[in-house]
């Protein structure tokens, strides 16, 4: 689809600079925002409505966090081709809700290098649905928005705002970045482990 129409968003961010006016701003627009853990709690406090991702799921968070948004629930709704019928009976199906943005940044493993831990500790620093997230909708680009950076936040409502929606060039634009970002971050946890021992 040429234009995107923005109704239902995932937000899971470790930084929160810029969240709480973007999330406002999707809210005032009659955006479904949907979350975890700290950033749900976040935008609770601020006073927004938030979905959990446990409640989409119907499934817990496990394993210390580790498994939150690997779940058919969720990339379902992020990877369907919004202008494939089969894909979209398949959700209705299996009482799937589609999204259209994806709002995710990494864990911050850059400052975790800084801190030396030991590598048990390390590898708890590593995102793993974050990055799912975001290639899987950067994957979508036809079908969803993906923003892996709050400074793109002033640009998503401007498109937001648009009376068609979210045009399909900044959509690729943002797959584009987030590819290079997700690249740069395996990188950096690739040469860490190729210099620690076990």
């Amino acid at each position: 689809m040429d234009f995107l129409p923005i109704k239902r968003a995932l937000l899971s961010v470790t930084h929160k600079d810029g969240l709480k006016e973007f999330a406002t701003f999707l809210h005032e627009h009659n955006v479904e925002l949907v979350s975890t853990g700290g950033t749900m709690k976040f935008l609770k406090e601020a006073g927004l409505p938030v979905t959990a991702v446990d409640s989409v799921t119907g499934f817990p968070e496990i394993l210390n966090g580790r498994v939150k948004t690997l779940h058919p629930h969720i990339h379902g709704g992020i990877l369907a081709d919004k202008d494939n019928a089969e894909h979209m009976a398949t959700l209705k199906e299996h009482s799937i809700k589609p999204f259209d943005l994806v709002c995710v940044n990494l864990y911050d493993f850059a400052s975790a290098l800084q801190k030396k831990l030991p590598v048990r500790n390390m590898v708890e620093e590593i995102d793993i649905g974050g990055p799912c997230l975001m290639r899987a909708t950067a994957k979508n680009f036809h079908s969803m928005l993906i923003l892996p950076d709050p400074k793109h936040y002033e640009k998503a409502m401007e498109e937001i705002s648009s009376e068609k929606g979210v045009s399909l060039q900044f959509r690729k634009d943002m797959a584009s970045k987030t590819f290079h970002l997700t690249s740069q971050y395996d990188t950096m946890i690739s040469l860490y482990l190729e210099g620690v021992g076990v």
